[in-house]
């Protein structure tokens, strides 16, 4: 039987006495962690929600065991995140410079029953709904300061399978990291034989502010922006205000190579090159923007082998930037593909260690925020070993996000490790369209529309 995405999931039912508190199962060390200015960005403080499911089920006691001795490992994820209070300024603990306080509290895990197969879930899996959300154990915390930066939940199906939740906190961690100590905790479990598992490496100080060469304040970068009116036209304004629904494509290599050859001229680039200027040039596009509203794509860039000195092997807190492409909207539309790649491989030549430097001192000033007003932003989930998980009862049968937005997710595809999905929610009114020019090029005989397919109201 065919099942709508949208489909409403059974509720949980909760074991007795949950949640529970996991600590490391010895002393672990004591003290407060500085988290970075690239860790400390507004940006990055919600926390990263994860979905695994299992065909079969992990004992609870065997997770919960291995989970508490690996906090010991990483024992900043059983901490709690702590403003720093400075004694010359009253501001909001959302204002403050964040850091960690280590002091073994305890990541939170939850255990429930949901009366649903793996195989039922599988088939709604490729579009998130609300109503994934019961599958995370909601904390009750007033504010992001207050919340575990570790949160699991462990869900028992109807069949023997399992759905894992992990909320892990962006500001500890990021894409990379997270992969890292999960692959940390279920090796505690398989013990299979891996000499590649790093030792995880806590110290953000790599990340900070250096002495500038020139007492110049640090150049504005493009990703980046000190203007906080309210006024004017917003991109991201309009679309939260919209009722958004998730698009999922699948891109197997055949359907890159063949994104590839619409490059006129041939330009050598990476698969992501290609899929992420393909994706912001069909966003902008089915969106129907005034031509010289200046768009953006955000897109994150790992800088762990880019800074000098290299990043510690086991580094796991954020070791990326931003890199930001950027054009006005007829540019963008009345442009081909090679133009647009060309853009963004400009803006990641462009973060140098130098670059990074001055991101980093730019980001001393709190004022700064990244600028969101009408920028696509992708984030990579595929290449990092995420979807590789196995707590001894095989690899899931699905990963990915716990909810969509409308920042663009690149993901793994289960069973193919170099195809990638795409998913990003956008107004239900554009998404034909944005589906069309996503998918015009797979059409060896079409042209490219250049904006001339159906067309709405500009969005001004």
């Amino acid at each position: 039987m065919e099942r709508s995405w949208d489909e409403e999931l059974p509720d949980c039912r909760y074991e007795q006495k949950q949640p529970s508190l996991i600590k490391p199962n010895s002393p672990a060390p004591n003290h407060i962690l500085y988290l970075s200015n690239i860790d400390d960005q507004k940006f990055l403080r919600f926390s990263i929600k994860y979905i695994y499911l299992f065909q079969n089920s992990v004992a609870v006691d065997l997770l919960k065991s291995s989970l508490s001795k690996v906090l010991v490992d990483y024992y900043p994820l059983a901490g709690r995140l702590k403003p720093l209070h400075l004694a010359h300024e009253e501001r909001d603990d959302d204002d403050e410079k964040l850091q960690v306080e280590c002091n073994g509290e305890g990541a939170v895990f939850a255990e429930a029953y949901m009366d649903i197969t793996a195989q039922h879930f599988l088939q709604l899996s490729h579009k998130p709904n609300k109503s994934w959300r019961k599958l995370l154990f909601r904390v009750d915390a007033r504010t992001f300061v207050e919340t575990p930066p570790l949160v699991v939940q462990v869900t028992q199906l109807q069949c023997g399978g399992m759905i894992m939740c992990i909320a892990i906190n962006h500001c500890l961690c990021d894409g990379i990291g997270t992969s890292q100590f999960l692959h940390a905790w279920s090796h505690l479990i398989t013990k299979s034989i891996d000499n590649h598992l790093p030792t995880p490496f806590h110290s953000r100080h790599l990340f900070k502010p250096r002495s500038p060469s020139s007492h110049l304040p640090p150049l504005l970068h493009p990703a980046f922006t000190k203007n906080h009116s309210n006024t004017g036209f917003s991109l991201n304004r309009y679309l939260q205000s919209q009722m958004l629904v998730p698009v999922s494509l699948t891109y197997t290599t055949s359907h890159t190579l063949h994104l590839k050859t619409q490059c006129e001229p041939s330009i050598k680039c990476t698969t992501f090159e290609v899929l992420a200027s393909h994706t912001w040039r069909s966003w902008v596009k089915s969106l129907d923007l005034a031509p010289s509203l200046e768009v953006k794509l955000l897109f994150s860039m790992n800088i762990r082998n880019k800074v000098k000195p290299e990043i510690p092997k086991g580094y796991y807190g954020n070791g990326f930037v931003l890199a930001c492409a950027k054009s006005t909207v007829q540019e963008l539309v009345d442009s081909n593909l090679y133009y647009v790649v060309k853009l963004v491989q400009e803006a990641k030549s462009t973060l140098t260690d130098d670059c990074v430097n001055g991101i980093v001192e730019l980001l001393e000033d709190k004022i700064v925020t990244t600028d969101l007003s009408a920028s696509l932003i992708i984030s990579q989930w595929s290449k990092l070993g995420l979807e590789d998980l196995n707590f001894g009862q095989g690899k899931p049968l699905h990963m990915g996000p716990l909810t969509s937005d409308i920042y663009c997710l690149f993901l793994p595809v289960i069973g193919d490790p170099n195809a990638i999905r795409v998913l990003v929610s956008l107004p239900k009114s554009v998404v034909s369209k944005f589906e069309y020019y996503m998918n015009d090029f797979l059409n060896t005989n079409s042209v490219e529309a250049n904006g001339d397919h159906e067309k709405g109201n500009l969005l001004l």
